[in-house]
């Protein structure tokens, strides 16, 4: 791509961008906290299941030091539901961090952020250009997309290098911005609307429609297919809930009692052996149906069994990690997204 080219394409993009950018929460300010939440909430999360997450996690917790005083329990709960919770305590260890070597601020040098944990080179990009207006380049999947079809070029450094070539001196945080918006509206993974494109008289793909494209492969994900058993116990109103291990999968979220169950175990036979601690029978749960979850690359089918104790039924359990909590409760704690949609549906 001659450099003569570059002007031209910066003010196409940002003349596309400036009409047809989405009307998103984040877009309308320049606190560099508020960025850096919302560019971690977009790792691997659609944008339309973003907002409501964002505006309620800055509401709760609007600047870093409110995140960093914070207990990590309200966190995960305020993340409830939008998963890889490990992104929300790499915000909480990074706001220690924060407090604690930089004053309070969110440093401004890419070495310093790329330190802070959960701040990879594609945030790092993103903040020091959208919130700092420095010239850095924010490459995610969407940008490699667009840059590849553009000049047909799949290896990853040469497109880093174009990218960081391509960012303006005005406007570096709009100009990465339209790039990822054009790879979410219009340069979609397939099908890509051409006609729509501001790009299209520059773009090697679009000028060779119908022939293979390089620079945008998509690696195909194996799904493992996991059979995850849970169990409904009810006494006085209340269901029973487990915290989870500190470290892992899901860590420290409350769920319902289950589990992964090995090939060839029948389900309520796991139950019965995930219960054996408090005392209940596997023999008493009822069937309710299954649910059905996507966590990373598990495709999981969750039957659900439930159980309703005896109101002076003693149950005795084994650690603070269980506890009974009342119905309406729980959406205030921080519980899997599979614990969620297994309580949506039950009967009363």
């Amino acid at each position: 791509m001659p450099d003569n080219n570059f002007p031209v394409l910066q003010r196409k993009l940002l003349r596309w961008y400036d009409h047809h950018k989405r009307d998103l929460p984040w877009r309308g300010t320049g606190d560099p906290y508020a960025i850096w939440v919302s560019e971690t909430m977009l790792q691997q999360t659609q944008v339309a299941t973003v907002v409501p997450y964002f505006e309620k996690f800055l509401r709760a917790l609007p600047d870093v030091r409110a995140l960093e005083r914070a207990p990590i329990d309200k966190v995960l709960q305020l993340w409830s539901g939008l998963g890889y919770y490990r992104r929300a305590k790499n915000l909480k260890r990074a706001a220690r961090k924060i407090i604690r070597e930089h004053g309070g601020r969110l440093p401004r040098q890419y070495t310093e952020l790329r330190q802070l944990p959960g701040i990879g080179d594609y945030t790092a990009g993103a903040i020091l250009s959208i919130a700092f207006q420095q010239r850095y380049p924010a490459v995610d999947g969407n940008v490699r997309r667009v840059l590849g079809r553009l000049r047909a070029v799949s290896d990853q450094a040469r497109l880093r290098v174009m990218a960081a070539a391509l960012v303006p001196r005005s406007r570096p945080g709009d100009f990465n911005q339209a790039l990822m918006e054009l790879g979410s509206l219009v340069c979609i993974p397939k099908d890509p609307l051409c006609d729509r494109c501001p790009l299209a008289a520059h773009c090697v793909a679009a000028a060779n429609a119908g022939q293979p494209e390089r620079g945008c492969s998509r690696r195909e994900m194996k799904f493992t297919q996991v059979i995850w058993p849970l169990a409904i116990i009810r006494r006085r109103g209340k269901i029973l809930l487990r915290r989870r291990p500190d470290n892992g999968l899901l860590a420290r979220l409350w769920e319902l009692p289950g589990g992964v169950c090995k090939p060839g175990v029948e389900p309520i036979e796991f139950l019965g052996q995930e219960l054996k601690p408090i005392g209940v029978k596997p023999k008493r749960l009822k069937p309710l149906g299954m649910v059905r979850h996507s966590i990373t690359y598990r495709r999981i089918r969750a039957p659900r069994y439930c159980i309703d104790c005896d109101a002076d039924a003693k149950i005795s359990l084994p650690s603070r990690d269980w506890r009974w909590f009342d119905a309406d409760a729980i959406r205030h704690v921080a519980t899997s997204s599979m614990t969620a949609k297994a309580l949506q549906t039950l009967p009363s």
